[in-house]
């Protein structure tokens, strides 16, 4: 009886939490936009890049201050690695260090970790480079780019 009493319990508990969820997931579906005839489109803006080499391959380097301004340049090289382009064009100098170059300015731009407690990031696609600009080979369709970083 007692057993009995507990299952009957359990399983109203059991509806009453399935119900509550099944409510509250078909509110969150409801599509309350009203249809539209014309869909409008944003498009992004087109960015400004500086042109700059030779080549027949090219990629979109970006170059973001400490202030957040950011510059952007379209490199033509025949180089295979994205440093070996960068330093030809005079777009990044730096030293070699324990574990590559160790970039200490782009564009013209000083960020010395050890004067300034900034250092310049080296991105790919917008994500955080997996390796050093200096072993990062040119791969057609990616973007590649510096931010200067606490």
């Amino acid at each position: 009886m007692q057993k009995t009493r507990f299952t009957r319990k359990m399983s109203l508990l059991v509806c009453t939490v399935l119900i509550a969820a099944i409510a509250l997931f078909s509110s969150g579906c409801n599509n309350t936009t009203p249809p539209t005839e014309e869909k409008s489109t944003v498009e992004a803006p087109e960015i400004q890049a500086t042109v700059l080499g030779e080549g027949e391959t090219s990629f979109l380097f970006t170059v973001t201050d400490g202030e957040g301004k950011e510059t952007a340049f379209e490199i033509h090289t025949d180089k295979t690695l994205v440093g070996e382009a960068l330093q030809e064009l005079g777009l990044i100098e730096g030293e070699e260090g324990p574990y590559g170059l160790y970039v200490k300015k782009v564009n013209g731009i000083t960020a010395d970790y050890d004067t300034t407690g900034t250092y310049w990031a080296f991105f790919i696609n917008g994500n955080m480079a997996p390796t050093g600009v200096d072993m990062t080979e040119i791969v057609a369709g990616e973007s590649y780019g510096f931010v200067v970083s606490k």
